[in-house]
């Protein structure tokens, strides 16, 4: 979005009233920028600027606009104050910061929804300029600070005229309808559509604008409705989500009027999530706004607020029977107005300035609940059924409060209450989980004379509750068989109240939601990552500013796999190097880039760990393992199995009821993400095939970026703000990345080195590896009509490059840092002679290189036979030499061919 554009687009009203600033009459206010006891601040509306008249402002002899007025209030620089602008607009799309001076209504690169846009933020400007309009909405009750609004006053392409294709665009849409007229000079003119009409927008699921509807100010009798051709879309926009009650107006401008005192219709219903819908009149109930209501899940209950005429009431007959039928476990009720509409109540009932008006909530609160034949039903139990199902009211449990009945009072679980004829019963601190028992601290209060007893037993115990009674009865002067009678009543209360509350800690763990929602500028933040041209470029450069040094290419295939965390197939890695390598450290880096509530690091886990988290612990979530040398073999099983099959079950011996041995099932559910690091060149090999390997970089080279690094954080030379900022940006970006199928075209094309080891599954993983990296792109990329992502030609070619690394390391036998010690090898024997032999002093001060590391890499390959032992000596020790010069270099280079060929051939396809 360009800067024109936003100062197009966000009126000055618009930030006056996000930051509770209020002009008066003359358009004064007192300037926020400095102690003004009197206003000197001029708001100028027609130029949405504001300019301060005293010479104790900062911002005197400066006329602000919306950008820099904002940018004055959050106390901040221009860009970040630009990203506060678009999110007041409240747009993620990524800003452009270079200016233009492009009309915002020229289109020709532009949708219907920017354009409709575009001139829905002229109408809005227009309101401002206009006594008729503003005059208009105020004896209709609207406030244009408080609701968007806008004017048609038929200038929209006056000055424009030359502009031949913003009125071909106008003519397209349905704003300007060519009637051959002739102006006054004689040039062709046209009628503009909607004149002198309040302009309200409506909106698709993007909030875009995609429609309009105009209120005419000047014919209240005929033609007043004005609705553009070929509009869609719903006012004031798609409901939430996350909606559970939502009232159906029967016209825009009453549902104009409702949403001005949006805050007072919540706090009516004791619910945030309620929101407002029109239904365009009593017919106009359309397919689209029926499938939003029904997409809404969370939805409890619909209000119809139309008008008190037959029309009205015939609607919301008709309305009524129809969602009984689509939604049959929604409540309905109906508002009776005492006027003819919502908008005419309001104007007989506008509150004194500054106050909420009380009749909304009158309404709501004696709202009329209807049957499936629409029939007045009993409103007392529905409506507490209603305000139940959508938010539960919190009680203050008080002895002298509790009525006289053989009920259990749950609302305090921790100070449960069963009142009888007999005796008050309180159980102080909950309930223990355990079925095996029921063991509770009582507390029983005599009503006459408040005398208590108070003791600790298990109701599940006869004995127990016999020698109790017998001790209360005799110190409160209680019936004995009435206590126990009681007290076993009140054991089956508990017993029940307690499956019960397992029941629903069983089912919030299975609903269990780990979604963060973003904020408009944080969203804006990840967007910026989302839809940039080079993604893989972008990710890298991030990483890189996180403190991640060198690695370019392993960071990022690093990346790519943690955010797999989200898939149905997620993956899983391997990262390998030598003792004090950096694998850990990148380990940790990679993991600090991902969302704090998707991941779980361990430096260590017991045996049995895996086995015994609840059974979603892990569901989804991002796993590491800093060190898997250290795990036990059932550990390392247990992590193979949530791996490979995506859920882990185990069986234990438990005792039942009766003291018998029986097997009880523990799961624990999949799928998991795992990253995990180790020293050892060679696993169990069932363990390696499942995971993609990486090799730390161990070069001299990666050595010294590294200690550059460190040198330049010790001296203060690393910006750690901007360290953080990253790491919240890529954090962010994952969280805006949504789990996808993904359809492959490509994929019978592609195939991996028939020399490669367990070609079967690192194929599976190629190909898995090929739809994340789509689904990274999915914000660029197109779906089908099965809502699957489409993988591209590009995508194969970034999988292909990310993953070269781990194929290679696939098809030798020798690990990553053993194959990185014995190309060094090679290269400092052959500055000698090929046929030299050397000892291991030679190399350790050669390659500098400690002892004990060089001697496990001379093992290994002596075992592995790439030396041999050229001499034995007492005292001077062992000499080697090279027994097998594979030419390693040149596999690279033939693999490479290979698969680019492939995808060479990919992209020459028509």
């Amino acid at each position: 979005m360009e800067i024109t554009e936003i100062k197009q687009r966000l009126t000055l009203a618009t930030v006056l009233h996000y930051y509770g600033l209020k002009p008066d009459k003359q358009l004064r206010l007192c300037c926020p920028f400095h102690k003004d006891k009197t206003p000197s601040m001029q708001i100028y509306y027609k130029t949405h600027t504001a300019y301060c008249f005293s010479s104790n402002c900062s911002t005197h002899g400066k006329s602000l606009d919306v950008i820099e007025f904002v940018q004055r209030m959050e106390n901040t620089d221009k860009h970040n104050a630009i990203l506060k602008c678009t999110e007041l607009l409240g747009t993620s799309t990524q800003v452009n910061t270079t200016s233009t001076t492009q009309r915002p209504t020229q289109i020709q690169s532009q949708s219907r929804t920017q354009f409709l846009g575009n001139i829905y933020t002229y109408f809005k400007n227009a309101v401002h300029n206009s006594k008729s309009a503003k005059g208009y909405l105020e004896k209709r009750g609207l406030d244009f600070l408080k609701i968007e609004v806008g004017y048609n006053s038929g200038q929209f392409h006056h000055g424009a005229r030359k502009d031949e294709q913003l009125i071909e665009n106008c003519l397209q849409v349905g704003l300007l309808l060519d009637e051959n007229l002739v102006s006054r000079t004689g040039a062709k003119a046209y009628r503009p559509f909607g004149k002198h009409g309040i302009a309200f927008a409506l909106k698709n699921r993007s909030n875009q604008v995609t429609g309009f509807y105009f209120r005419s100010t000047v014919n209240e009798e005929n033609a007043k409705h004005f609705y553009l051709k070929d509009s869609t879309g719903l006012y004031p926009g798609y409901p939430k989500q996350d909606t559970q009650i939502l009232i159906i107006t029967e016209s825009i401008i009453d549902g104009a009027s409702l949403l001005q005192y949006i805050k007072t219709l919540r706090k009516a219903t004791r619910t945030e999530q309620l929101s407002i819908l029109s239904a365009y009149g009593t017919n106009r109930l359309n397919d689209e706004m029926i499938t939003a209501i029904t997409e809404l899940k969370e939805l409890k209950e619909i209000v119809f607020a139309f008008d008190m005429d037959e029309a009205g009431t015939k609607a919301v007959t008709k309305y009524s029977t129809d969602f009984q039928t689509l939604l049959p476990n929604i409540l309905l009720s109906k508002l009776e107005l005492p006027s003819k509409d919502i908008n005419e109540t309001l104007q007989l009932h506008l509150p004194a300035e500054g106050k909420e008006p009380e009749i909304f909530s009158y309404l709501l609160e004696n709202r009329i609940y209807l049957n499936a034949e629409n029939q007045i039903v009993s409103f007392s139990n529905e409506k507490k059924k209603a305000t139940e199902e959508i938010k539960p009211i919190e009680k203050e449990s008080q002895n002298q409060d509790i009525e006289n009945t053989d009920s259990l009072d749950t609302a305090n679980p921790n100070k449960l209450i069963y009142k009888t004829k007999t005796a008050v019963y309180q159980i102080k601190g909950g309930l223990d989980r355990q079925l095996n028992k029921l063991q509770i601290t009582l507390e029983i209060e005599e009503q006459d004379y408040g005398k208590k007893a108070r003791n600790k037993l298990d109701l599940y115990e006869d004995k127990q509750i016999e020698k109790v009674s017998k001790e209360v009865a005799e110190k409160l002067r209680l019936d004995k068989h009435s206590l126990e009678t009681e007290l076993s009543t009140l054991a089956d209360l508990l017993e029940q109240y307690r499956d019960q509350q397992n029941k629903e800690k069983e089912e919030q763990e299975d609903n269990q939601s780990d979604f963060k929602p973003l904020t408009a500028l944080e969203r804006t933040e990840a967007m910026q990552i989302a839809e940039s041209e080079n993604l893989i470029e972008s990710i890298r450069q991030k990483l890189t500013q996180t403190g991640m040094i060198g690695e370019d290419d392993n960071k990022v295939f690093l990346f790519a796999i943690a955010s797999s965390h989200i898939q149905k197939n997620p993956l899983n890695a391997l990262i390998q190097g030598s003792s004090g390598s950096g694998k850990t450290r990148l380990l940790k880096q990679i993991f600090a880039c991902m969302p704090n509530e998707s991941k779980k690091v361990y430096s260590r886990c017991s045996e049995k760990m895996l086995y015994n988290v609840p059974k979603y612990y892990f569901k989804n979530k991002l796993v590491g393992f800093e060190d898997v040398d250290g795990l036990g073999e059932d550990a390392q099983y247990a992590w193979r199995e949530l791996v490979s099959n995506g859920e882990l079950i185990s069986g234990v011996t438990v005792r039942d009821e009766r003291g018998y041995s029986t097997i009880k099932e523990l799961v624990v559910c999949g799928p998991i993400t795992s990253i995990a690091c180790t020293t050892h060149g060679r696993l169990y090999t069932d363990n390696m095939n499942r995971l993609f390997l990486i090799a730390i970089d161990e070069s001299k080279e990666q050595t010294t970026r590294i200690t550059e690094f460190q040198a330049k954080e010790a001296s203060g030379q690393i910006d750690k703000n901007l360290q953080t900022k990253a790491i919240k940006q890529l954090q962010n970006f994952v969280r805006a990345l949504k789990p996808y199928s993904v359809y492959n075209p490509n994929a019978p094309h592609l195939k991996l080195p028939e020399d490669i080891q367990d070609e079967r599954r690192l194929y599976k993983l190629y190909l898995y590896f090929i739809d994340m990296v789509t689904v990274l792109h999915q914000y660029q990329r197109e779906k089908n009509d099965k809502n699957q992502l489409i993988a591209t030609k590009k995508d194969c070619q970034i999988a292909k490059d990310l993953m070269f690394e781990c194929i290679m390391l696939k098809m030798d036998e020798l690990d990553g840092s053993l194959r990185q010690f014995f190309e060094r090898l090679k290269d400092f024997i052959k500055k000698k002679s090929a046929d030299t032999e050397f000892t291991q002093r030679e190399i350790r001060e050669g390659l500098k290189i400690s002892k004990t590391q060089l001697q496990r890499f001379m093992n290994e390959l002596v075992e592995l036979e790439y030396l041999h032992h050229a001499t034995s000596h007492a005292n001077k020790g062992n000499k080697y030499r090279i027994n097998y010069w594979d030419n390693y270099r040149k596999m690279r280079e033939d693999v490479k061919i290979f698969l680019q060929n492939q995808l060479d051939n990919l992209i020459n396809k028509p």
